[in-house]
């Protein structure tokens, strides 16, 4: 008997997790911010799966971002096995509901951080009508609006949070058995 799929998600925050990306905090505290903001705002597990791994596609690749090929779509390719749609969906639109945000606010733009500001540039700037309108007609479009706002609030250096392992069983449900390492962020 062959051994049920997985993906090791706990192996990817232990080994790339610990990198910045532009931003003032690691991966992996970024990470755990935005599933902590997810948490509290009441989100459901599929949304708050989505909200910890939204920026798994920074950990396995570093291709360049583009308006048809970025992290968030590169994120939803790789567990898109495992997940239900909507989490998938959620990983790969929070680039483009950042886009719609500044579209229809463009004070939002303002608030961005500058690496925010500089993946917005290259990952197509402002929507276009009938893309902002594409967008907001999906299901899940406020859902990943949601996303989007904590994922820009979930940049705090030295911002407390549960460790990885509090989510160990949405990301078991989800992912299957994860080998649990020892470390700041993960365990503690």
């Amino acid at each position: 008997m062959s051994e049920p799929a997985r993906l090791d998600l706990v192996g990817l925050f232990a080994g790339s997790g610990w990198r910045e990306y532009g931003e003032s905090v690691t991966q992996l505290a970024h990470a755990l911010q935005c599933a902590a903001l997810a948490h509290q705002d009441r989100a459901d597990d599929e949304v708050v799966v989505a909200a910890l791994v939204h920026d798994v596609g920074h950990l396995v690749g570093h291709a360049d971002e583009r308006p048809e090929r970025h992290h968030g779509s590169g994120g939803a390719a790789l567990v898109r096995p495992f997940v239900p749609p909507r989490v998938a969906w959620l990983i790969e639109h929070h680039v483009i509901a950042k886009r719609y945000l500044c579209t229809v606010d463009p004070r939002y733009v303002e608030q961005l951080s500058s690496a925010s500001r500089r993946s917005y540039a290259v990952q197509g700037a402002r929507l276009q009508p009938d893309e902002q309108l594409a967008l907001e007609t999906r299901p899940w479009f406020a859902d990943a609006v949601r996303l989007r706002r904590w994922d820009d609030a979930a940049k705090v250096p030295g911002g407390i949070c549960a460790p990885l392992i509090a989510y160990a069983p949405l990301l078991e449900r989800y992912f299957g058995p994860q080998r649990w390492p020892a470390g700041p962020g993960l365990d503690r």
